[in-house]
Formats: structure tokens, C-alpha cells, sequence
């Protein structure tokens, strides 16, 4: 895969991954012509259309929607950063606050995931019997697909909490289930939408998987 990547595309990609930590942004398209010493924006172009044809990097509109994929970090042989998107709630929801600009580096057993993910901490209490406390950190995966058990992110209306997923045999059949007795279960509605599952919980500075 490295034979693919020229490298003008390999040192763009490593702005972009030196600006992203260093910063908590993707580089501007004129920090990127800065960095590269191009005068115009094609050329920039030009080399993020051939790192997205690549799978390497992800992009929308804007040169801040860039991001990293997988295979960009296996090139390039640093750590997979992920977003801090803010704080959520381990209790009643609660609106979640967002947080930009900050990121931080996973070990490599976590970053072989390959979808999007990103860091949320956690505020509350009730899922302390799966090994989430007040205060830590979490992992979540966006995805589209849940099985009964997962721990996940949920939205319900303009509030997020994060608690465990069931569905069963029996009333209220889907609900959300805390990991605290002293709190309630949480039956599905219109309104609940699953954003993503958690996947790792950050303690003493190491990821662990959830239990």
C-alpha cells in the first residue's frame, strides 16, 4: 500500500495529522499551501482527492472537515487520534455538551476499529456495575447496528445518555437499562435514536473493554 501514496501525498497527510494534534483542527487549505509551498488551492486539490481515492482520509466540505481514516494512520505509523466531542450523561439524559478542539491518541488494539469514533466523558453515576464512573472517558463507535447487551449512546429528542441496550421477549420488549439500581430503565420512544456503542473505557491511562 505504501508504493501507492507518493511522497507529496504522504507529506500532506502528515500535515494534516501534525496539525490535527497539535492544533485540535485540521490544517486550513492555507496552512496547507504554507507547509507544502504551493500557491494555489488546486494543487491541495489535487492531493486530497488522490489521498481520498486512497481510503487514506475522509473529507466533506471545508478543508476543517478532514479527517484521518485507518489506513492514513497505518501509512503514516502514528497512533489513531480521535475527537473529544464532549460530555454526556451516565444518569438522567441531559443535553450533551460539546467540546472542540481537544483529541487524543489510542493504543493500537483500539485504533484497528474502522469506522468513526470519537471520546465522550462521562457525568453520573448510573452505569458504575458496567465500569463506567462519573468522569471517565469513553470510546463510541458510530454505527447503524446494535444487538441486545451493547452499551450505547443514545439520543433521546435534543438529550444523549449512555446505558445499556435490550431488546426482549417481554414488555416494555426495547428500553434502555441502567447499570445502577437506583435508577429506571428507560423504554424506547419515538424519540430514541442510537448514535453509536461504547467500546472502551479509559483507566489509569489505558483503554479497557467494557464488561
Amino acid at each position: 500500500m505504501e508504493k501507492v501514496v507518493t511522497p507529496r501525498q504522504k507529506q500532506l497527510l502528515e500535515v494534516i495529522y501534525a496539525y490535527t494534534k497539535n492544533t485540535g483542527y485540521p490544517p486550513t487549505f492555507e496552512e496547507m499551501r504554507e507547509q507544502l509551498g504551493v500557491a494555489s488551492n488546486q494543487s491541495i486539490l489535487d492531493l486530497l482527492g488522490k489521498l481520498k481515492d486512497h481510503a487514506l482520509i475522509r473529507r466533506e466540505s471545508g478543508a476543517r472537515s478532514l479527517a484521518i481514516l485507518p489506513l492514513g494512520y497505518e501509512i503514516l505509523q502514528k497512533p489513531v487520534l480521535a475527537p473529544f466531542a464532549g460530555v454526556t450523561s451516565a444518569g438522567a439524559p441531559l443535553e450533551m455538551i460539546e467540546i472542540r478542539g481537544e483529541w487524543q491518541t489510542l493504543s493500537p488494539d483500539v485504533a484497528r476499529l474502522a469506522s468513526r469514533v470519537f471520546i465522550l466523558k462521562i457525568s453520573g453515576d448510573s452505569m458504575i456495575n458496567a465500569g463506567i464512573n462519573d468522569g471517565d472517558l469513553v470510546l463510541v463507535q458510530e454505527g447503524k447496528e446494535f444487538v441486545s447487551g451493547n452499551i450505547v449512546l443514545a439520543e433521546i429528542g435534543d438529550e444523549s445518555t449512555v446505558k445499556r441496550f435490550v431488546s426482549d421477549d417481554n414488555p416494555p420488549y426495547v428500553y434502555l437499562k441502567p447499570e445502577n439500581p437506583k435508577y429506571k430503565i428507560l423504554p424506547f420512544t419515538d424519540e430514541t435514536r442510537l448514535a453509536g456503542k461504547v467500546v472502551s473505557v479509559l483507566k489509569n491511562g489505558q483503554w479497557n473493554p467494557l464488561r
